[in-house]
């Protein structure tokens, strides 16, 4: 029996060509693009495809949209063996990790991929990531059950967790990484997984859904001079539920009397704060200097050595099924889908 695998083309520089008139990039119907692709006819998986009635650039994703791609896999999951999504690179990890979170419990792949060159083009990334990505989204072990049963990011040869990848070039073909979290699988004259890094779910239960995200979050980044009125404005902010505070190096920050006031200030009216690194590798230690024990101390929590994509999109979700403080910091410190190494 042929595997089938659901193509959900979103938009990004995959599908698009060149306006000859402007000289910038403009999506095309994706349907009349792999018409031109003779490689699709020797795929041995049935492709259906579904594409965005307005294909968008990535730079306007947002949660609406992330409902949107829940749905098209609630629609389908019972009939297709995987998922793969076209979607832009700009903002693709912040999808994957968005779906890693809205997909509770998910037993089939979904594989987000793009490329840095329009597919029609001469040299372009994006035939390779494609297929392979198709490869991989059907994948199966001899039991049956999928080979990658969770959302990940395909690109240039790798297979990453999406909620640990991040993008690290906007140039080059090796777009994407995960520092804190080992490939998944690497693509070169044969695709090798490392199975024992998989997530395994439990096959025997449902997917369940979820549509909701609360965006009610903030992210700001301390530097060097960092002023009180400005940050206060923010803060101060009545629809603000979570912030995510990127420190220096394992979670330090200035030991100003006013900024630790304001995150302790923000603590108590029940806004759940994270602690993330601005090192792209290495987790926040919040014991580990004085700065950070201050943090500590007033109710920031660890962001361990999630990326900066995961840990919104972990807040967004968790804020939009819970008003209970207590439990969002509970679960923003536990590894839902792979998401965090927590310390033993």
């Amino acid at each position: 029996m042929t595997n089938r695998v659901l193509l959900i083309y979103t938009g990004g520089t995959i599908g698009m060509d060149w306006n000859p008139q402007t000289g910038a990039l403009e999506p095309l119907d994706f349907h009349h693009l792999i018409a031109q692709m003779p490689e699709f006819d020797a795929i041995p998986v049935a492709v259906d495809v579904h594409q965005f009635p307005q294909p968008i650039d990535s730079s306007d994703m947002n949660p609406q949209l992330w409902a949107h791609i829940v749905t098209i896999i609630e629609d389908h999951y019972d009939h297709v063996d995987g998922f793969v999504i076209l979607h832009g690179t700009d903002t693709m990890a912040f999808t994957a990790s968005a779906l890693s979170f809205m997909l509770q419990n998910l037993t089939k792949p979904v594989i987000l991929t793009g490329s840095q060159l329009p597919i029609n083009q001469l040299r372009t990334d994006g035939r390779e990531n494609l297929i392979t990505s198709i490869e991989i989204a059907a994948a199966h072990h001899p039991d049956g059950t999928p080979r990658v049963p969770e959302v990940c990011i395909y690109f240039s040869g790798k297979l990453l967790r999406g909620n640990r990848a991040t993008k690290i070039n906007s140039e080059g073909f090796n777009a994407f990484d995960s520092f804190n979290c080992p490939h998944l699988a690497d693509a070169g004259v044969n695709i090798v997984y490392h199975d024992a890094l998989i997530l395994k779910p439990d096959f025997s239960r449902p997917m369940r859904p979820h549509f909701a995200m609360d965006a009610g979050v903030v992210v700001f980044t301390l530097f060097p001079g960092i002023q009180e009125e400005t940050l206060r404005h923010i803060m101060d902010s009545p629809k603000l539920r979570g912030i995510v505070m990127r420190t220096y190096g394992s979670g330090n920050a200035p030991q100003l009397p006013w900024l630790i006031k304001a995150l302790e200030d923000a603590h108590q009216r029940g806004v759940t704060i994270i602690n993330i690194t601005q090192c792209a590798a290495g987790p926040v230690q919040m014991a580990r200097y004085s700065g950070g024990f201050l943090l500590k101390n007033v109710g920031v929590i660890s962001g361990y050595d999630s990326t900066v994509e995961c840990a919104i999109a972990k807040l967004m979700h968790l804020l939009a099924h819970s008003d209970d403080p207590e439990f969002i910091r509970r679960q923003m410190n536990r590894s839902l889908c792979g998401e965090i190494t927590v310390p033993a």
